[in-house]
């Protein structure tokens, strides 16, 4: 197996030769590319760039992108020949189904969410046959290792139905052993009753459907029925006319103008206990609005007014692309309302401004360095060549990063991009890669994949960190 290969598996390696650095600027160029060293420093890069504005920063960046954000999700790595599987499967809400399950290691399925996997295992190949031939869904929990019991192995009792819409299955003909490679969306959250392993080896279990609870208006009751004649938008409101004269009664001018009625959806709060803040905290139209205005001042690159302004959408496409570990993630599907999955994940936004190693929680990127390449957000799943499915964040610079090996354009999850393998400089563990583009008409020249298993938000403890120094990322 080619070293390159082995961080991908998830298995640190220390670099002997870690002080021995290039700084040189020259993999810009195709040719260079090959005979990059194997440690490279990346904390000065993009020095010039730190100089401007942010809005000014990110403008440019986002103009600057060349890259088809289409082919991502794709997944053109997996092969040209995959079947595509119609129809779609739902489950009634609060309902018990019983459903095989796949565990995977530091991956937290999503509704909404497409995951690419690649099955060895004969067992699970076959059983995943039976589900595509059947109703195409199966349940995916997380399978992690608790910090608090010396690293004990748990399983989420949490999960997500996925359901197949690319398929494909391969058999060896020397050894007979089969393979399948697919893709599926996250459909519905779950909640685990009871599992058990059957004769084969398949892990089934007895699921409950997690119900999606949307809260009532909050001021139906309280609201007069006089206020809604007045509780209405601008535009579909009566425009009122002043007219200007002069002394002999010529006119002047006319104005055209709706008059301020003052009156708005929350003006009945004033006839209950709670002001009208505290409602606004709960109602879903301003919770969104208030997750787009923050998510404008992470990165404006992540476009967030082309975001739905379905809460129950946008508080799975948040709870996807957030650089969250496994228990935030996991705390956010278990809510069972958008809204307060909205404002949780909006706390942590309000405390997070830098991204860390999860081992040793050294600060390896700025939110800010968060940028879309994916028509799916920021943060996308992606499987390796032996199986194992990476959610990987992409920023436009990291600190704190060593690399090692050689470029390579091998499995790339990016076309057009080479990839390095990166691990954290001071704990080596393996952060994820560094895509550098293979020709000069391709931008972003160069970004990182940071794996979600890897890293956590943290709170910056001083106005500026320096190399080496490390961020808190409790709350």
């Amino acid at each position: 197996m080619a070293d390159e290969f082995l961080p991908l598996l998830g298995i640190n390696v220390i670099d002997n030769a870690e002080n021995d650095e290039d700084s040189s600027s020259s993999d810009d160029d195709e040719n260079d590319l090959e005979e990059q060293n194997i440690d490279v420093d990346e904390e000065k890069e993009d020095d010039d760039e730190n100089s401007n504005g942010e809005n000014t920063n990110n403008t440019r960046r986002l103009q600057s992108i060349t890259f088809d954000t289409s082919l991502p999700g794709t997944h053109s790595y997996l092969g040209d020949d995959l079947e595509d599987i119609s129809g779609r499967t739902i489950y009634d809400e609060d309902g018990l189904v019983s459903l095989p399950l796949i565990k995977l290691p530091g991956m937290v399925l999503v509704p909404g969410q497409t995951i690419p996997l690649t099955l060895f295992h004969q067992h699970v190949v076959a059983m995943m046959k039976e589900v595509k031939d059947s109703d195409k869904t199966f349940g995916v929990v997380a399978y992690r290792y608790l910090e608090n019991e010396e690293g004990s192995p748990t399983t989420a009792n949490i999960g997500t139905t996925a359901e197949i819409f690319s398929y494909k299955d391969e058999t060896d003909d020397q050894t007979g052993l089969s393979s399948a490679s697919l893709m599926a969306k996250g459909r519905q959250r779950f909640k685990v009753v009871e599992s058990r392993r059957t004769n084969t080896g398949i892990l089934m279990a007895k699921v409950k459907i997690l119900k999606e609870r949307m809260l009532p208006e909050f001021l139906e009751g309280a609201r007069p029925p006089s206020h809604c004649k007045f509780c209405c938008n601008p535009v579909e409101q009566d425009p009122m006319e002043q007219t200007a004269v002069d002394r002999e009664g010529k006119v002047i001018a006319n104005v055209s103008y709706v008059k301020n009625r003052q009156i708005n959806r929350f003006t009945s709060a004033h006839y209950t206990w709670w002001p009208p803040w505290v409602y606004k905290m709960y109602d879903p139209e301003s919770v969104v609005q208030r997750m787009k205005q923050k998510l404008n001042k992470w990165n404006e690159t992540l476009q967030a007014d082309k975001l739905t302004n379905d809460p129950i959408e946008l508080s799975y496409w948040v709870c996807q692309n957030l650089p969250l570990d496994d228990s935030q993630r996991l705390n956010l599907l278990s809510l069972d309302s958008a809204v307060q999955r909205l404002r949780c994940a909006l706390s942590i936004m309000e405390k997070c401004s830098v991204i860390c190693c999860r081992e040793c929680k050294t600060h390896v990127a700025l939110t800010n360095d968060v940028f879309s390449l994916s028509l799916e957000g920021p943060l996308g799943a992606y499987v390796n060549p032996h199986g194992h499915v990476h959610e990987t964040l992409t920023v436009y610079k990291s600190q704190n990063i060593n690399l090692m090996g050689r470029p390579t354009k091998e499995h790339s999850w990016f076309p057009g991009y080479a990839w390095t393998i990166a691990y954290c400089r001071r704990c080596t563990n393996h952060m994820g890669w560094k895509f550098t583009a293979t020709t000069k008409n391709l931008t972003p020249q160069k970004f990182f994949g940071l794996t979600r298993g890897s890293v956590t938000p943290g709170m910056q403890q001083t106005d500026e960190l320096t190399d080496g120094d490390t961020c808190d990322a409790t709350y």
